[in-house]
Order: structure tokens, then C-alpha cells, then sequence
């Protein structure tokens, strides 16, 4: 079973970064979750974080997304397999890159300077 968040949520943004598999985002109003990549932590913790970490009780298992442990499990494979993709994950080539670039230009800089007595 998926997760979802009751609109008693208050917004307090705990819950979001917390989430392994990025199913929490912001909705129009209140949080939400994403049935498609809630696991219920399924694979990374014995208890679902956000239930664990809300200050007031509102993440109820959703039931309109009946699932079993191992259909949880199952789709935590899923979501590995094609990984999460978060913007973190994919400028991290472009990152490493400016990195490199930076190194490269540090170095050229540093070998031009006289050396320090």
C-alpha cells in the first residue's frame, strides 16, 4: 500500500527530504505522495519515515493503493532499476566536469605564479 498525506498536513516540511524514493512533493495545497514511488519504505527502513518523523499524525496508508510487502518490495526494484533521477543525480557529470575544469585552471594559474620564499 501506498501512503498518502490527509489535509491535516501543516505544511511543516519534514516529510519531503526524508523520503528515499522522492514520492513527496509539494501539491496545491498540502504535501502529497506519489502512489507510483511510495514504497512505504520498503527496502530502505522497517518503518516508513515520514509516518515516523510527521509532528501531527496525518500519513495514513491510502487505500485506494492496495499493495503487499512483496509488491513493495517488488517496485523498490523498479524504481532502483531505472533510478531515481533526481536533478542532483543527473548534473552530477556537469558538476564533476566544472570541477575538473576549475582543477585544471587552478593549476595552469598556479604554475605561472613565482614561487614564495
Amino acid at each position: 500500500m501506498a501512503l498518502w498525506i490527509t489535509d491535516e498536513c501543516i505544511n511543516c516540511d519534514v516529510c519531503e527530504p526524508e523520503c528515499p524514493n522522492q514520492a513527496i512533493s509539494m501539491g496545491a495545497e498540502i504535501y502529497e505522495i506519489d502512489a507510483q514511488r511510495c514504497t512505504e519504505c520498503v527496502g530502505h527502513f522497517s518503518e516508513p519515515q515520514c509516518v515516523q518523523l510527521c509532528p501531527v499524525s496525518c500519513i495514513p496508508v491510502n487505500p485506494s493503493f492496495v499493495e503487499t510487502k512483496e509488491q513493495l518490495l517488488a517496485k523498490y526494484h523498479r524504481l532502483q532499476e531505472v533510478g531515481l533521477r533526481t536533478p542532483a543525480a543527473t548534473d552530477a557529470p556537469a558538476a564533476v566536469a566544472a570541477d575538473a575544469a576549475a582543477d585544471a585552471a587552478l593549476h595552469c594559474v598556479g604554475s605561472s605564479l613565482p614561487s614564495l620564499p
